[in-house]
């Protein structure tokens, strides 16, 4: 060891760790702004805003050493603010356990209004996670939670900057919070924040494979710790032996260890204790004590100390970390003198530390006790733990970690308190935690009578995680008889939610139709109506579509929107007839009678989990369709602003983005829209890859890159997002395969996108769905044919224009007309866009409004009207630029310049 690691740190689980030391050193030095120990500013390396430090070793080999040093370093460079938790086999279990030690700290002294105004809009989101919020509400998004700790964690590096988060046995974590960390991990170069994270690369969970993604990927290189060298573990002897120890001795220790640095310390201060000779002849006598530093010798070395102090390393190790003297006195056994004297006797042999909270020496030696301890024992210990813990106020969720190693025995009162549990779990966004208990009270069992409730509420908590799960347990919740109507309902309608998130659309409709054809006439029924006609209606490849579109106009013809599932057909008879190209009069007009006053319902709002996001989303996709555009961004503004409200990050607030995105578009603000829409496919990548979610988000962003003219980069998000057969097997905005046509034929390649798009026009013509804004093949395949088919062509474009006009909309009509003007002579091609300008310019579709004024001053220019032709172009041209409209920017102005030429050359 150097003499300037001696100055360092002269712990002896640091020795031989100059490498790991000067990275510490660089890392924190950097984050403080000082300068490091070779004179460099800033350590030479680390920029000043942080970042990410990674220490990857096997236990012993000193991990905890070297973050005690960064916590060191870090209070003494003055300005630090450090965090510091560890992670624990025995909580793993406990939703949040991790982020609690770290932040509860730093929270705990501040009075509620701070902590009010530190969290903001995030208090009652992430409050019940972080412990400062009682955890009461409907289920927590675990997105939003996520994004509400990154709300904090920024906050206090913002207020109490340089922050230094560090975190111990990373491997241990909670899920929740390892989740969390992972996530939050990607945030560190936009903040002056230091994450330390140490872990044991052989035992990284199988919970958080993003974790194990993020320490094995190459973003970030661990620190790795190494076993010390036979002359290190020399130093170490001759350091506490004194200098006469003998190279055979100091070899032995080495041999037995191993060279792990716990275990090295640990034998050479057995060595001490015995008042052995660090001599050659002793070296045999290192082996026995070596073994009484680990696994069975340990607990041999235990139990010498007496059967009474064996149960109280027994009560500690079964509480875990941050065990409370007087928690483990009551579980032990023994009044506060005996277990006071216990303690005393395991601090003496290096076993506990710490006073009124003790904790293990090593988690080394943590595990061995309770590996130690007799199953039937351990089993009976963490049950008289799970009701001291609910004695002591622990809460609930302290109480099920130890219940969830309960042998199952029909014991209601476990059942009450792991149901109790799972519910605190989903409001502070832990569902898999809630699942964790109510599968272990199906277990117990609970009374036959509760089965089918305990069933419902874990199909419940499974919603937002596991769609598969989900389907499980409500079928089978479904299967017993003792679901009330309400409920039998209220699981149906999840049960297709499930299905239908998980892309099973046909099952989603058959399980509704059975339950249907059950259920008495009512709200009920047409709740389970409602859905079957949802997941019907938004399927691509839907059988009988007429059939369907015929019954649900027939159902919502009378209807006037006197209750929520008369609502929801209203609804649902609106999307259908938009999607069809029906009058568009008659579409708004039932989803006007969707809505109260302009606004939706009571109790089928955005968040409401009754009826689900899915039926305001396809009322505000209807307006959007039909050129109520106010209306639509309005619905889908107070969307983005509910999810946001109640911490909705995942999904949910990833559509919002899409849809306004949408309405965005439609209104021609091509710039915004995609930048909203890039912004909900962010969100929708936090959820993982290839998720049905991004379909929307990649189809909207390919269609609006096409319409800004920037046709390279739409095909590099059609890459990028896996945009190709098969397509979702949902109805997504605009039609994916006839954008996929428009992109083959925007990139030229013409034969593709004709066969693309005659194939998505039977599959729509069979269908019935006739809106030519939501899928334009028939006007995309008559631009792609008209060269070799002049006469298809126009039948095409005619065809399109009828259904145009069925529709009625301004913007569906002029823009047909436009399309479609190209393939007729100079005099037709003329009135057609004379009359599109006329229909577009009352038109909300500003960009639409623009391509039909470029193309109609270019056909001007073309019949040599220049100076008309020059004022549409001027007109083109401003509204275009306001559109973002590349493409059609460039073009109108070449049109400008070539009637200033032509009109140059007729001067002269």
């Amino acid at each position: 060891m150097s003499g300037h690691q001696r100055e360092r740190d002269p712990s002896a689980a640091l020795f031989e760790r100059e490498r790991e030391l000067d990275v510490v050193e660089r890392a924190v030095y950097g984050l403080c702004g000082r300068q490091g120990p070779d004179g460099s500013e800033d350590g030479g390396e680390q920029p000043k805003e942080g970042g990410l430090l990674l220490f990857s070793g096997e236990a012993g080999l000193g991990k905890t050493a070297l973050l005690t040093e960064v916590r060191r370093l870090s209070a003494e460079c003055g300005t630090c603010t450090v965090l510091f938790a560890r992670g624990s086999r025995s909580a793993e279990k406990v939703p949040f356990h991790v982020v609690r030690q770290l932040l509860q700290p730093a929270l705990a002294p501040m009075t509620t209004s701070a902590r009010q105004e530190l969290l903001g809009g995030w208090y009652d989101i992430a409050g019940p996670a972080l412990g400062i919020v009682p955890p009461v509400g409907p289920q927590a998004d675990p997105q939003g939670v996520r994004d509400g700790l990154d709300w904090v964690v920024t906050q206090l590096a913002v207020q109490k900057k340089p922050l230094v988060v560090v975190v111990d046995d990373a491997h241990w974590a909670d899920p929740e919070s390892l989740s969390w960390l992972t996530s939050f991990s990607v945030r560190l170069g936009e903040m002056p924040l230091l994450l330390v994270l140490a872990y044991r690369p052989k035992e990284l969970p199988e919970h958080t494979p993003a974790f194990r993604d993020l320490v094995e990927g190459r973003a970030v290189r661990p620190v790795e710790l190494r076993t010390l060298t036979p002359e290190a573990v020399a130093g170490l002897v001759h350091e506490a032996l004194g200098p006469k120890a003998d190279p055979p001795f100091c070899r032995e220790v080495w041999a037995v260890t191993g060279g792990n640095p716990y275990e090295v310390v640990e034998l050479i201060a057995k060595a001490q204790d015995r008042d052995i000779e660090p001599v050659e002849e002793s070296a045999a006598l290192l082996r026995d004590l070596g073994a009484a530093a680990r696994g069975k010798g340990l607990v041999s070395r235990l139990e010498l100390l007496g059967s009474s102090v064996t149960r109280f390393a027994w009560a500690a190790a079964v509480l875990g970390t941050e065990i409370e003297a007087r928690l483990a006195a009551s579980l032990a056994g023994m009044g506060p003198a005996e277990a006071s004297d216990c303690a005393d006797q395991l601090r003496e042999n290096r076993i506990l530390v710490g006073a009124e909270r003790l904790e293990f020496v090593h988690p080394l030696i943590a595990t061995a006790v309770y590996r130690a301890i007799p199953a039937a024992t351990r089993t009976a210990m963490h049950g008289q733990a799970a009701w001291l813990s609910a004695d002591a106020g622990k809460g609930v969720a302290v109480s099920a970690r130890h219940l969830l190693e309960v042998h199952p025995d029909s014991d209601p009162d476990v059942v009450n308190q792991l149901r109790a549990a799972a519910r605190e779990h989903l409001a502070v966004g832990a569902p898999d935690a809630a699942r964790r208990c109510l599968e272990r009270a199906l277990q117990e069992p609970p009374a036959e009578e509760e089965r089918a409730m305990l069933l419902y509420e874990l199909g419940c908590a499974a919603l937002l995680t596991s769609p598969q799960t989900t389907v499980n347990h409500l079928r089978a919740a479904l299967d017993l008889p003792d679901l009330s109507e309400e409920l039998r309902v209220d699981a149906t309608y999840r049960l297709s939610q499930a299905y239908a998130h998980n892309s099973q659309l046909r099952e989603a409709v058959a399980v509704v139709a059975d339950q249907a054809s059950r259920t008495p006439p009512g709200p009920g029924l047409m709740r389970l109506q409602a859905a079957h006609y949802l997941w019907k209606g938004i399927q691509i490849e839907e059988e009988d579509a007429h059939g369907r579109s015929l019954r649900i106009a027939e159902l919502a013809r009378p209807l006037r929107g006197r209750d929520n599932s008369e609502r929801a057909l209203l609804a649902l008879r609106g999307f259908d007839g938009m999607i069809r190209g029906d009058n568009a009069l008659e579409v708004i007009e039932a989803a006007e009678r969707a809505l109260v006053d302009g606004r939706l319902a009571e109790g089928m709002g955005w968040t409401n989990t009754e009826w689900g996001f899915e039926l305001p989303s396809i009322l505000g996709i209807t307006f959007a369709y039909t050129d109520r555009l106010d209306q639509a961004e309005q619905f889908f503004t107070d969307a983005v602003r509910a999810f946001e409200i109640s911490g909705w990050s995942g999904a949910h607030l990833a559509l919002a983005h899409d849809f306004l995105g949408l309405v965005q578009r439609r209104r021609g603000q091509l710039d915004r829209a995609e930048e909203t829409l890039r912004k909900g496919l962010e969100l929708a990548y936090r959820l993982g890859p290839g998720l049905p979610t991004q379909w929307d988000g990649t189809c909207l962003l390919i269609d609006t890159l096409i319409a800004r003219g920037k046709v390279d980069e739409a095909q590099v998000v059609a890459e990028e997002n896996l945009f190709e057969p098969p397509y979702s097997p949902v109805i997504v905005l605009p039609d994916a395969a006839c954008l996929a046509g428009r992109l083959l034929l925007e990139r030229g390649r013409v034969k593709e996108a004709v066969a693309e798009l005659e194939a998505a026009g039977r599959r729509l013509d069979e269908r019935g769905r006739h809106n030519t804004l939501w899928a334009p093949w028939a006007l995309d395949l008559a631009a792609a044919v008209a060269d070799e088919e002049p006469e298809r062509a126009r039948d095409l474009a005619d065809k399109a224009i009828r259904h145009a006009n069925r529709f009625g909309t301004e913007t569906a009509i002029g823009e047909a007309l436009r399309r479609s003007a190209r393939l007729y002579g100079p005099e037709e091609r003329l009135a057609r866009l004379e009359k599109a300008v006329g229909l577009l310019s009352q038109s909300p579709c500003q960009y639409e409004y623009a391509a039909a004024l470029v193309d109609h001053g270019s056909m001007l220019r073309a019949v040599g009207r220049e100076v008309e032709a020059v004022e549409r172009l001027h007109e083109g041209l401003v509204i275009a630029e306001r559109c973002g409209a590349d493409g059609l920017v460039e073009r109108a102005r070449s049109e400008v310049v070539a009637c200033a030429f032509k009109g140059g050359e007729q001067k002269d």
